[in-house]
């Protein structure tokens, strides 16, 4: 009993550390910059959101109850975080339920609007899913088409990218994240 619960403590500890490291992704200046997405407080929920997601979604492709159970502690580290961070912006004690329910609600939304053209790698169908969540809050007249496409195409190479590595190397997070090369960052610059 004592073994499986330091095993489920290491999980839920390992779970928080990748969460921690995806919103270090979610959060770099290229996805604000150079594909447009809305610097904002919306904007850095539906890239973390999204983040998360594709983490889960790695995370659920080994089709094991290690890998459901290592899901769910992602997904629960998210909603820890965001209980969190509601406190810190002063949301009262009794409104932070409302508003956790609320971002859960929008985080399925966006998982599946987002699934199936990830799964297909349909770009066209990831850009109207990214145009409809992930850039929802853009100023008008909203990202340049050029934006959005190039977030589909970083949706998708993330997906691969992950997809290459282990699943040890995933949960022991010693995942090597996709980083956007020089002629990526050029290529939606010009």
């Amino acid at each position: 009993m004592f073994s499986a619960f330091l095993s489920q403590r290491r999980r839920r500890r390992a779970a928080e550390d990748l969460y921690v490291s995806a919103v270090s992704r979610a959060r770099a200046p290229f996805f604000f910059e150079c594909c447009g997405v809305p610097d904002t407080v919306d904007g850095r929920f539906d890239m973390i959101a999204l983040y998360v997601f594709l983490l889960i979604h790695r995370v659920r492709a080994e089709k094991t109850q290690e890998s459901s159970a290592f899901a769910q502690e992602i997904f629960d580290a998210m909603f820890r975080d965001m209980d969190r961070n509601l406190r810190e912006m002063g949301v009262g004690d009794l409104s932070v339920g409302k508003h956790i329910k609320g971002m859960a609600k929008a985080y399925y939304g966006r998982v599946a609007a987002y699934e199936p053209p990830v799964e297909s790698g349909d770009i066209q169908a990831l850009e109207a899913a990214l145009l409809r969540n992930l850039y929802r809050s853009a100023p008008a007249p909203g990202p340049a088409a050029e934006q959005v496409r190039s977030m589909a195409v970083c949706v998708l190479q993330i997906v691969e990218h992950m997809t290459k590595q282990s699943f040890q190397d995933v949960v022991g997070n010693r995942l090597a994240w996709w980083t956007p090369s020089t002629d990526e960052r050029a290529r939606i610059d010009a």
